[in-house]
């Protein structure tokens, strides 16, 4: 009978926010999936529980992968933790997760810390609607490129950066989004020097240009303002309907797309469609 493989978070700075579940969980399973079995050993020497462990991180994902997925046909259940937050959550666990699911393993996923998540609700940015870019590349054209496709993105943007990258990763989100785009920048999340800065891009490569930054940041940026669309008029509904009726179609039909199209209702189009006959 195969095992299952379960997707454990760890605490994102805070050990008392590991849960009752999380804790079971890594005490049942039969081995332990970990980013840097270092840091998974102290959380686990914290919590009593001597547990076998197995390295699964970036660049021996490939292996061990196929490793640890056949552990588990064969019968063994393995507990993964990244060695912050939720595994898979812009972490190597992400693939194994994939080769698991190909082929057929259950996976559960239990709720626990998030940075992502964390940063989002104190951030006093939007939260209704969101993405989340990850890190960005070191490399600054790649980087720039990565930040120029979201130059339109109305929704609330959240990215992770190390403190040695946020100044140049600050000037880079200025160039694209403009110093004026308000910014929430959270750091040391559920420690106890835990901060929110909640300024502008340009108020923040001013105060990181003079202080330098320390701990992992989690960057809210808001999104853009929407571009607001002028409204259609009786003259763009009558050309369209002209335009389609003379690529061959029914008057109908053209009223109908014409419509769907403009945003306009359709006795609207109609009446601009008489206009045309008239």
């Amino acid at each position: 009978m195969a095992g299952m493989l379960y997707l454990v978070p760890t605490p994102i700075g805070n050990l008392g926010d590991i849960s009752q579940r999380c804790r079971e969980t890594l005490e049942q399973a039969d081995f332990i999936a970990a980013e840097d079995t270092r840091v998974s050993l102290k959380l686990l020497n914290h919590l009593g529980i001597k547990k076998s462990l197995v390295s699964y991180y970036e660049h021996n994902k490939a292996f061990k992968g196929n490793v640890i997925v056949e552990r588990i046909l064969a019968g063994e259940t393995c507990a993964l933790v990244s060695d912050a937050g939720s595994p898979a959550i812009s972490d190597p666990g992400e693939d194994l997760v994939r080769q698991c699911a190909e082929a057929g393993i259950t996976v559960c996923a239990i709720p626990g810390p998030c940075a992502v998540i964390t940063a989002l609700s104190i951030s006093g940015q939007a939260t209704g609607r969101f993405c989340f870019e990850g890190f960005l590349s070191t490399a600054k054209k790649s980087r720039r490129e990565h930040l120029a496709s979201l130059e339109n993105e109305s929704r609330t943007m959240i990215f992770y950066e190390a403190p040695h990258k946020l100044l140049a990763t600050l000037e880079d989100m200025a160039q694209v989004f403009g110093p004026e785009r308000p910014i929430s920048l959270c750091r040391e999340l559920t420690k106890l020097h835990e901060e929110v800065v909640r300024t502008t891009l340009g108020q923040a490569i001013a105060k990181y240009s003079e202080n330098a930054p320390k701990g992992e940041f989690v960057l809210v940026v808001a999104g853009a303002q929407p571009i607001e669309k002028e409204e259609a008029t009786a003259e763009d509904a009558s050309g369209m309907v002209r335009r389609l009726m003379a690529q061959g179609l029914s008057r109908k039909d053209a009223i109908k797309q014409t419509a769907k199209e403009l945003n306009l209702p359709k006795n609207a189009v109609y009446d601009a469609a008489l206009a045309i006959e008239e």
